[in-house]
This record gives structure tokens, C-alpha cells and sequence, in this order.
């Protein structure tokens, strides 16, 4: 087997981690791995093994497999994960699962492929990032102990109190887009995680991400958006444009981004840049 580090988040997973370490122990002689405590410390421990490294493993959620790939783009070292977080949004997109004997099964064959990735102002994305009414969710959902049933106990009291933002841009065929949005998404891949599918058309390996402009809907029309976002069947209607873009700039009147679920604070004008082929994956 190549050498392989695996990178655990201490703070996924209900900070139940021993588990999944004990079980490593148990069937791997002497694994390298490293606990994180900031994601300062994960970027010191890859580039301390960068050389001797061929396989990172991420063990966590989308946060903690961005600060990981973000070590790994345009490189020929390979990205494997082991979900652990509480949306698995970019984990289920790449079918890993939590089963450790299956995650070494692929840890031998060693195949991988190339994805794309993109930035917002710079800063990389691997699989959904947002603003408006989503990037306020994730930062409310921040100050609970996360879940599913938290997320959506926040949407819901979020979306009665959300004001729509305002978005100004013209698209590659020179049309105007001007108008009040109640969020805007950026998809590589299809899924939030959960299994919220907003994209189901986007693909992580065209050169492409799906702008995706949600206008404020009734709350009439929420089960409708729900039931086709969990069935894979949202499309464009009234209230959803899709835009499949490869670069393109906007203006938007907040700063409150979650980049891969986690929360940043971005200015506009926003630049969205699509990275082919960027990232090593294992399959």
C-alpha cells in the first residue's frame, strides 16, 4: 500500500472520533494520522509530509475536505474521505461511505480521477457555496450542536424573518439579470449534502458550475421546493433559474457566504472562477 496520512476533525461527528480511530489501529500496522485543531495545523501537517504523502485521507465534513483539497489542487496527490460531518454533502457526490474495510479496499487499488473545483474571490469551493438565505442559515445553524433536525428547525424560522437580496449581473449572452433573490448558489457538484439535491443537473467534471437563483417563493410553494429538492427533481420554473457557467462576476448587496457549508464573510463584486480538472480524487 502507498503511504497514506489520514486527517481527523476532532470537532465532526459529535466529536466522536475514537471510534473510527480504533477501528483504523485494528486494521492498519502504524497508520499516520493527525488529530486537527485548526485548520492552520492541517495545512502545517500536510506540507510537513507533503513528499512522502501519495493518499491524504479527510475524515470529517465538507469544511474539513476543503481545508484538505485546498493542500491538494494541481497536484498529483489524491484526496480520499471518510464522512464524518453532518451534511456529507461532497462525500455522498463522490460515493464514499462511512465504512472504513470499504475506504481501505480503495486505499489499495489506488484509482483515482480528476474533478473540477472553483473559487469565489479566490477562495476554493469543492462542491456548493451560497448567499442570501442559505448563507444566513449556516450561520445561525453554527451556533447550535448542527444536525439535521437543527438545520431544519433554522430554515424554517429563518425563512419568515429573511429580507431577499439584491443581485446585478449580465450573462454571457448579455442578458440582464437585476432583481431581488431570496439565495444564490454556485454548484460543482448536485447536493447541499443531506441529500438536498438543489442542482441535479450540475456535474463536477464538465468545466462548469450551476448558478442557481432562487426568487422568493410562499411559504405555499416551501413543500413543493422541499419535496422536489429531497426527489432530485427541482428544475427551472417561476421561482428557480439555472445558469451553467464557467466564470462570470455579480454584484450582491450582502457579505454573508457559506463556502462548502462553512460561514465566510465575502465582497462584492463577487468572481466566480471554474477550476477544470483541478483535483485528485480517489474513486
Amino acid at each position: 500500500m502507498e503511504r497514506i496520512a489520514f486527517i481527523i476533525n476532532p470537532f465532526s461527528a459529535k466529536k466522536n472520533y475514537h471510534p473510527f480511530l480504533n477501528d483504523l489501529k485494528s486494521k492498519v500496522k502504524d497508520p499516520l494520522y493527525y488529530i486537527s485543531e485548526s485548520i492552520q495545523g492541517t495545512d502545517e501537517f500536510i506540507l510537513k509530509h507533503f513528499n512522502d504523502v501519495d493518499i491524504f485521507v479527510a475524515i470529517g465534513g465538507d469544511g474539513t475536505i476543503s481545508t484538505v483539497a485546498q493542500n491538494l489542487i494541481n497536484t498529483e496527490k489524491i484526496l480520499a474521505i471518510f464522512p464524518a460531518g453532518s451534511g456529507n454533502g461532497f462525500s455522498n457526490e463522490t460515493q464514499f461511505s462511512k465504512n472504513l474495510g470499504e475506504l481501505l479496499k480503495k486505499l489499495e487499488d489506488k484509482k483515482s480521477r480528476k474533478i473540477d473545483t472553483f473559487t469565489v474571490n479566490g477562495k476554493l469551493s469543492i462542491n456548493v457555496s451560497g448567499t442570501g438565505f442559505d448563507g444566513k442559515v449556516v450561520k445561525e445553524f453554527e451556533k447550535t450542536t448542527r444536525g439535521f433536525k437543527n438545520y431544519i428547525k433554522v430554515s424554517l424560522k429563518t425563512f419568515f424573518s429573511y429580507k431577499p437580496i439584491k443581485l446585478k449581473f449580465f450573462d454571457e449572452n448579455y442578458k440582464q439579470y437585476n432583481g431581488k433573490y431570496l439565495m444564490i448558489n454556485i454548484a460543482n457538484t448536485r447536493q447541499f449534502g443531506n441529500n438536498a439535491y438543489i442542482a441535479p443537473m450540475a456535474s463536477k467534471s464538465d468545466g462548469l458550475v450551476d448558478m442557481v437563483l432562487v426568487k422568493k417563493f410562499p411559504i405555499t410553494y416551501s413543500p413543493f421546493f422541499a419535496f422536489r429538492m429531497f426527489t432530485k427533481k427541482l428544475k427551472e420554473d417561476n421561482y428557480i433559474t439555472y445558469l451553467p457557467v464557467s466564470e462570470i462576476e455579480f454584484k450582491v448587496n450582502t457579505k454573508n457566504w457559506h463556502l462548502d457549508g462553512e460561514f465566510n464573510k465575502i465582497k462584492s463584486p463577487i468572481h466566480i472562477k471554474v477550476q477544470p480538472s483541478s483535483l485528485n480524487i480517489l474513486i
